[in-house]
């Protein structure tokens, strides 16, 4: 099993700088934010894009996906959203979507990870799942033709919350283009079991997020080993459902600390 660390938990650092301090750590792979202030694509430019293969190259590290969710380049972590009764809010999450599209394939990445939906704020659910499908379609076809796949990613007080609600919803979509982003602690927060779902979701999911939750199910991101999710379990279940991706530790609200923070983390997996 690989492991990767998510950059977003590195706000402090430069994207160049967090490469090469979780490649010291021991990670084999990097989740890349596409947002202020490592990867926001129009922030961008050719030689930036060759220092970080550069980097990459030069600490043997692997991007493991990149993170498309987080936008406060432009808004915050959840807007623009897709569903955003404002039709040029909702254009930008498009575009910020095919941006990301685009800088995964210059990297070699196989995935970018998005929002599900986003905040309903008021809408009806019918409503919402109708833009957020039809912001999907304009992304498809370049996603399609970029071979990189987009990865939704269920969350608390959002559109899709949970399995059921995605598997709803992913029948709508084409698989070979899009996926789920299987973010542990997100379905245990909403009384799942994310060893139980393993299985059941194997067949769309393309990526995995990991971080423990406390025993409240309050969505706060914890250091492994120090909520109430069986990682151990989790952990075996992938391994025995034979992905062969990366699992990336995503550990923002840790940003005051996250070299000590990645370090621990690796240390608590090797440990298991």
């Amino acid at each position: 099993m690989k492991f990767a660390f998510s950059s977003n938990a590195f706000r402090k650092y430069s994207l160049i700088e967090t490469i090469k301090i979780l490649s010291d750590i021991g990670y084999e792979g990097i989740e890349i934010m596409a947002d202020r202030p490592h990867a926001f694509p129009p922030d961008l430019f050719p030689d930036d894009i060759a220092a970080l293969k550069k980097t990459l190259r030069d600490c043997n590290m692997q991007v493991s996906n990149i993170n498309a969710f987080m936008l406060h380049a432009i808004g915050d972590t959840w807007h623009p959203s897709w569903i955003e009764v404002d039709e040029e809010l909702r254009r930008q999450r498009v575009e910020h979507t095919k941006d990301c599209i685009r800088l995964a394939a210059s990297l070699g990445v196989a995935s970018i990870s998005t929002e599900p939906g986003g905040p309903l704020d008021g809408m009806d659910e019918k409503k919402g799942r109708e833009l957020f499908l039809d912001g999907l379609m304009e992304v498809q076809e370049l996603a399609r033709r970029e071979n990189i796949r987009v990865l939704i990613e269920p969350e608390p007080d959002l559109l899709i919350e949970n399995s059921t609600q995605f598997i709803d919803f992913f029948k709508l979509l084409d698989p070979h283009v899009f996926g789920l982003n299987f973010d542990i602690g997100h379905f245990f927060c909403v009384g799942e079991d994310p060893a139980f779902l393993v299985e059941k979701m194997a067949g769309c999911t393309g990526h995995y997020h990991l971080e423990d939750i406390a025993a409240s199910r309050v969505h706060h991101h914890l250091l492994p080993g120090q909520g109430a999710i069986d990682i151990a379990g989790v952990l075996h279940a992938i391994k025995e459902s034979d992905y062969n991706g990366f699992v990336t530790v995503e550990l923002y609200p840790y940003e005051d600390r996250p070299i000590e923070t990645a370090r621990e983390a690796l240390r608590f997996l090797e440990n298991l």
